[in-house]
């Protein structure tokens, strides 16, 4: 079993509490999850005093980015930090020279300054944090970098960290995310796109508006066939047809260690996609919370079947024994009442779909097929298409920047989603997406994992908030 950590992604009452949510988790879990390299979990560990840092945009007024892990995600920000004015990047970080020299490259693209770059081993991003004063690191590093870049990022005074999903991979990650952001009083936000997907704001918009009522259930996933993303040739970012299959070290991006979560995992290991958009829709964290969670797997084929497709059956990798389930369903029940159903499907041939449903009293919206239903103004027992009414409830921020979201990532959601975390620096604004959103969303993953293992038993879920989300009124996208 390989392992590869490449970047190219207080108090005695709590201390007692967090120690016992550790052994629960780790008695749940077993051999389930991720365990951090010793090298990771070191960059957890220690004191939550903040440095001292200058005030946002002090020399210039221009805000102050780091990135650390340069691969096509970061390049992906970086578009869209130099598209939006007053904005520069004054560091970033790989211990790959290949994705630094390519970052480097595409900056020079903007006729804008050259940052520094850290690198030379696996701790050089706390050097970076050490050493340079930011508004805003973005961490765009492999999964199990996220908390540990995180957390160094939070104690190095840094005011707002963005990080990629899923934020974490245990339900102890999820604590260091949420402690260490208090401790701090650094703002941590989730980078999750399709929170920003316009077709989700304007559901979101309608639901505010209470088009559906109340609100009862919700369908949400990752279906999207990742066959050939885990596999490559070295070189592709894909599989190329009759190419070699590589995974680990000597393939090339995600491949290099996104598969290994399938060798050693059995749960929902990307949930936030998903649950984010339907998170908001139900008030998650701000009136409404989690309270459990249940999740079962189906057998693991998929990736056998394609290396012996593509490779025959004496391919090396054709005696792996894959551990993640084909389909991974969980079912979460929610503290005002609702139901959400979850969805990881990544090993199978299919086409992509978030499998979003949002159901209420009065009516719903479900994004395969593009339909929605609102009673006394559709056709009873018939569909509406929804592009008529998401022109009606296009959501403010997408109205007023499309034509700057036009040519970004990902259909523009990237650029309403990084606008709209530079609006919260610049204004001093909480996170848009914050600490007990990342922990909640991706506390899925350790809890489903922890359910799998229990033969689908019902898992209480963490109240990340500790009793603020009776209190705490929404505020994403008002």
């Amino acid at each position: 079993m390989f392992q590869n950590n490449h970047y190219t992604k207080n108090r005695n009452m709590e201390n007692t509490r967090r120690s016992f949510i550790k052994k629960m988790t780790v008695a749940g879990i077993g051999t389930a999850g991720v365990a951090l390299s010793n090298s990771a979990a070191a960059a957890v560990a220690g004191n939550t005093e903040p440095q001292k840092k200058k005030a946002a945009g002090k020399d210039d007024g221009k805000l102050r980015f780091g990135f650390i892990g340069t691969g096509s995600r970061c390049q992906e920000h970086i578009n869209n930090v130099l598209a939006i004015p007053d904005n520069k990047i004054v560091a970033i970080c790989d211990i790959q020279k290949g994705p630094l020299e390519s970052t480097l490259k595409h900056i020079a693209k903007f006729n804008v300054p050259e940052p520094k770059v850290y690198t030379g081993g696996e701790r050089a991003f706390e050097q970076m944090l050490n050493n340079e004063e930011f508004d805003c690191v973005i961490i765009a590093s492999p999964w199990e970098w996220h908390v540990p870049m995180s957390v160094a990022a939070m104690k190095a005074g840094v005011p707002y960290v963005g990080v990629e999903v899923s934020a974490a991979n245990t339900v102890e990650e999820c604590w260091d995310l949420v402690n260490v952001s208090e401790a701090t009083g650094s703002h941590l936000n989730i980078m999750e796109n399709v929170c920003y997907r316009r077709d989700c704001m304007a559901a979101l918009n309608m639901v505010r508006q209470g088009l559906f009522g109340e609100l009862l259930h919700g369908t949400c996933g990752y279906q999207h066939d990742l066959r050939d993303v885990k596999f490559n040739d070295g070189v592709h970012y894909t599989y190329q047809p009759g190419g070699d299959l590589r995974m680990g070290p000597t393939a090339y991006a995600e491949a290099q260690w996104r598969t290994q979560h399938s060798i050693t995992r059995n749960g929902d290991v990307y949930p936030t996609h998903g649950i984010g958009p339907v998170a908001n829709c139900m008030d998650i964290n701000r009136g409404n919370r989690f309270l459990s969670l249940t999740a079962m797997a189906t057998q693991a084929r998929g990736l056998h079947k394609f290396i012996v497709d593509k490779g025959g059956p004496n391919h090396p990798y054709a005696k792996i024994n894959f551990n993640l389930g084909d389909i991974v369903t969980s079912m979460i029940k929610c503290a005002n009442g609702q139901t959400i159903i979850v969805t990881h499907d990544t090993n199978s041939p299919r086409p992509y779909s978030l499998g979003f449903r949002v159901q209420g009293t009065e009516g719903l919206w479900m994004n395969d097929g593009q339909h929605v239903y609102v009673e006394g103004q559709s056709k009873p027992h018939r569909w509406d298409e929804s592009d008529e009414w998401f022109k009606k409830y296009d959501h403010k921020l997408w109205s007023t920047l499309e034509a700057k979201a036009k040519e970004a990532g990902h259909g523009g959601m990237d650029f309403i989603m990084m606008y709209d975390l530079i609006d919260a620096i610049r204004n001093k604004k909480p996170a848009p997406m914050d600490c007990y959103d990342a922990a909640a969303w991706s506390a899925i993953s350790g809890l489903s994992e922890m359910s799998i293992a229990r033969g689908g038993a019902v898992v209480d879920f963490p109240d990340f908030t500790r009793g603020q989300w009776i209190h705490r009124k929404p505020g994403f996208a008002i």
